[in-house]
């Protein structure tokens, strides 16, 4: 399992940006993160956690629909970093984001980071 640290949530007005960052423990060898899939998930009280961003381990991405256009997910394989960049920001896009890794069956999750954004 990763050891995985979210940062990067605040409080912004709508149409705003932030950028999320989920580094992962300098204790993963490196080939393991790069051959990890991650992932971002969001929650809001009440509601399950939901699939917001995907990175393969083979370079490509995938977004979910109400967040294409908007969100890019990419990592940084030499500095064990995944990153979520979020343009055009709506108030429905507040949640608590969690960075999510899965390498070979092995699962790991950070402790989230909030992301407020004002109706």
């Amino acid at each position: 399992q990763m050891q995985l640290t979210e940062s990067g949530g605040g409080l912004v007005q709508p149409g705003g940006s932030l950028r999320l960052s989920c580094v992962v423990s300098r204790r993963t060898i490196l080939s393991t993160f790069t051959g990890a899939l991650m992932a971002w998930y969001r929650q809001v009280p009440g509601k399950e956690r939901e699939l917001v961003a995907t990175s393969f381990s083979g370079g490509k991405a995938d977004l979910v629909d109400s967040v294409k256009g908007r969100f890019t997910i990419s990592r940084d394989n030499a500095k064990r970093t995944l990153y979520l960049q979020m343009n055009n920001l709506r108030p429905e896009d507040t949640a608590v984001y969690y960075c999510h890794s899965n390498s070979f069956g092995a699962l790991s999750w950070g402790q989230g980071t909030q992301v407020t954004v004002p109706g």
